[in-house]
């Protein structure tokens, strides 16, 4: 607020000593030039040179401090919109693209930097300007003034309607930015495909068409900015030319002076110009307030998945865990129906099925990563949705197919659940992970930079790592979805060692696709289109002839 306050009053100055040039005019003309006052001679160029320096001390101070209020307002509201998408459940980012995210948070909040940081300035520092100038002309000639003032509400609805066009070209430039974010996202990601299918050409044309379009909307942007400064130069001129005739009358008539009339006009010339600014930042407003309500519009969004006022903190998992009448529904379509299971503690409990039987969508509703629809899942008999969730996923690591990791150090990667762990803890890590070994083949160990998704690994090690990473988090419930199914047999063997290490008193379930690794759970659960077919162990879902056998026939049938 003190750097605001500062800033105005700076503000304040500027518009003063503008309008205070246009008010030297008058004695420079009629003292000066006229009857040739000698003392005057000296003492207004002094105060040329005072008010020039008075005017760009102020200018400097205005700009860095209302750049710093911007940037500090859109580096607050940046972190608050990473914030609440990080608060968002699973079903909000598959709704959401990549690349409208980082378009929200990158492009549209750059149109509100613009808003806050050039156009309150102008807006205000313009205004005051405006103001110190209008005193000159009233009290130089307050007849001409009028007829001055009399051609700017002729620019109020020109003005209004170029508002309203730029902020629908800027919606429109926010939701083309959006969809090309999101084309270089998924292209520059899955290059290796792209290549591997000889698509070039066609993701080159899909480009051009949103760059193109994207082009178009700038240059609709452009015209409308580029139209509001000619109307108001040319509104400008019917003023002067009316000036000119009737200040010059009322000159020659001996009614004002030449220094009166030239005064006027050099205020009223002056006067023009932060006109036409303001004129601009109303279209720079609008694009803001466009910006401003895609942004907000994520802000404002409560998140579906969050804790309840009078949530507790999950102490562990000592008992059981209990699905009990689950049913889960997303954008009206039955996932999964009236499922019932209990766990015990220490169990292996293996899922199977077909595709889009429900398995993975099931897992995901312990963690929370979506609600229940209906039914309840609960921990030693508490609904998990009666405890936080953060303490409910302290509880629970997670090792899926498609391995996550970041562009960072190995080290950084398995500490990624808890950044505190020692060294040694670490490293006892990824030897029981199996990974310590070509850990240290690396050119810098553990300190070696992986890339992104991990893409300087092989799969098998880039598993590995993943596997390491949730040994680290040490949680009693373990979650390993398809964690095999994407590797040759050489790396699923040096895997699944790993995994048995991981899995080693724990509470574990895992959604399996090749039969072979299950063979050990303690009992096999059968999803066919959200409902639990068949239930038992390996042997017993063998000998019941049904849809496990029919699974297992598939896969085995070829060998």
């Amino acid at each position: 607020m003190c750097r605001f306050l500062l800033a105005m009053i700076c503000m304040l100055f500027v518009g003063a000593t503008t309008s205070s040039l246009a008010f030297l005019v008058k004695p420079a003309l009629d003292e000066i030039f006229l009857k040739k006052n000698a003392m005057m001679l000296k003492w207004i160029p002094v105060a040329v040179i005072g008010i020039y320096i008075v005017k760009g001390v102020s200018s400097y101070l205005q700009t860095v401090l209302m750049n710093y209020i911007g940037q500090r307002i859109v580096a607050d509201l940046r972190a608050d919109l990473y914030k609440k998408i990080q608060l968002q459940p699973l079903s909000f980012f598959t709704k959401n693209p990549t690349g409208i995210l980082m378009s929200r948070i990158t492009n549209d909040v750059g149109f509100i930097q613009g808003a806050v940081s050039e156009a309150v300035t102008s807006l205000f520092k313009d205004s005051f300007t405006l103001i110190g100038l209008v005193f000159v002309i009233f009290y130089r000639d307050w007849k001409l003034a009028i007829v001055a003032m009399c051609i700017f509400p002729l620019a109020v609805y020109p003005i209004a309607k170029f508002g309203q066009k730029m902020r629908r070209v800027a919606t429109g430039m926010q939701v083309t930015f959006g969809s090309l974010f999101s084309l270089l996202q998924e292209t520059i990601s899955g290059a290796r495909i792209v290549k591997a299918f000889g698509m070039e050409d066609y993701e080159n044309r899909r480009f051009a068409v949103e760059n193109e379009r994207l082009f178009r909307m700038n240059m609709k942007a452009v015209s409308v900015n580029a139209i509001s400064s000619p109307f108001m130069e040319f509104l400008g001129g019917i003023g002067i030319a009316a000036i000119v005739f009737y200040g010059g009358y009322q000159v020659i008539q001996g009614h004002s002076t030449p220094g009166t009339f030239f005064s006027f006009l050099t205020a009223l010339l002056m006067l023009y110009e932060p006109v036409k600014r303001l004129t601009s930042v109303n279209n720079t407003i609008q694009q803001g307030i466009a910006g401003a309500a895609r942004v907000f519009g994520i802000i404002d969004l409560e998140p579906e998945i969050q804790n309840r006022p009078d949530a507790r903190t999950l102490p562990g998992i000592s008992e059981k865990i209990e699905l009990r009448n689950v049913s889960f529904r997303y954008e009206k379509k039955d996932v999964l129906k009236n499922i019932n299971i209990k766990i015990k503690t220490g169990e292996i409990i293996a899922f199977v099925g077909m595709s889009g039987g429900g398995k993975t969508t099931l897992v995901n509703l312990i963690p929370r990563f979506y609600d229940v629809t209906d039914g309840a899942i609960l921990i030693d008999g508490m609904d998990i949705r009666d405890v936080t969730i953060e303490s409910l996923r302290q509880q629970i690591a997670i090792v899926t197919q498609q391995t996550i990791l970041f562009n960072d150090t190995v080290r950084n990667n398995i500490a990624y659940g808890d950044i505190v762990k020692t060294e040694d803890e670490i490293i006892a890590a990824a030897k029981a992970a199996n990974a310590h070994n070509f850990i240290m083949r690396l050119p810098e160990g553990y300190e070696t930079l992986i890339g992104e998704q991990g893409t300087k690994l092989s799969g098998g090690e880039r598993q590995r790592i993943s596997i390491a990473r949730a040994l680290l988090k040490n949680a009693p419930l373990l979650i390993l979805d398809e964690a095999t199914s994407s590797l040759d047999s050489e790396a699923e063997i040096e895997v699944q060692a790993a995994l048995d290490n991981l899995m080693k008193g724990r509470t574990t379930l895992v959604i399996a696709h090749r039969l072979s690794t299950i063979r050990n759970a303690d009992r096999i659960f059968v999803l066919v289109d959200g409902i639990i077919k068949e239930e038992g162990t390996h042997e017993s879902l063998l000998a019941m002839s049904g849809e496990y056998r029919r699974l297992y026939d598939m896969q085995f049938s070829k060998k």
